[in-house]
């Protein structure tokens, strides 16, 4: 997919790191999002596993009783990514400025990105860069749901819907070297009154992807 100067433009202008500058103590996705992405971590990541926690904060999701090799986290906040326990290491940068990555190649056997690839306006590039740190057939676990900083998201994401975003985020991965391996599209619903009722929570959207560039 090629995308034009308007699909990556957006409302706020200015520079991300202003929008990033103050720290967010709070859970931007619902409570049933949250368990099913964890859920998803489960079945995939292992234990022997570096993890890339791209474009993150000060929560992880990934399941509190296993631990990785490694957890690497990037974003754009950096008090937020200091109280994120889950990380062993961190770097702060602005992916719509510069997606060269400070990793070496073929590092990383997991990258994940929740509630993020929404506001990348060169997302061929860094799909491109993290199939250079990404092990050949190793993976990339792309989730999202209906909410967005949406003065922040490009215009390619704010005006479609989200079967369109499903199918943008495909064609890139595709176009940069990674294959498809399964599509989660989901409801989730949150208990309510101790469990008596239930209401919709946020609908529940991942892509699993192996990088499919043959590398060391």
């Amino acid at each position: 997919m090629k995308l034009s100067l308007n699909d990556r433009e957006k409302i706020d202008k200015n520079d991300d790191q202003i929008f990033y500058q103050q720290a967010r103590y709070v859970y931007h996705l619902s409570n049933s999002f949250r368990t099913r992405l964890t859920s998803i971590y489960s079945e995939y990541l292992l234990s022997h596993h570096v993890v890339l926690d791209l474009m993150s904060s000060w929560v992880s999701h990934l399941p509190l009783e296993m631990r990785y090799k490694k957890v690497i986290g990037h974003g754009m906040n950096e008090d937020e990514l200091r109280s994120n326990n889950r990380l062993d290491k961190f770097w702060v940068q602005n992916l719509n400025k510069s997606q060269n990555m400070p990793i070496e190649d073929s590092s990383i056997d997991a990258g994940l990105i929740v509630a993020g690839w929404q506001y990348l306006q060169y997302p061929e590039k860094v799909s491109l860069e993290l199939s250079r740190i990404i092990k050949s057939d190793s993976l990339l676990i792309i989730s999202f749901t209906n909410r967005a900083f949406w003065s922040k998201a490009p215009n390619i994401w704010t005006y479609s819907s989200e079967e369109n975003r499903i199918e943008y985020i495909k064609s890139v991965l595709i176009d940069n070297g990674w294959r498809i391996d399964k599509i989660y599209n989901e409801r989730t619903h949150e208990n309510k009154l101790f469990g008596f009722f239930s209401a919709e929570g946020d609908p529940f959207f991942s892509i699993i992807a192996r990088n499919n560039k043959t590398n060391n």
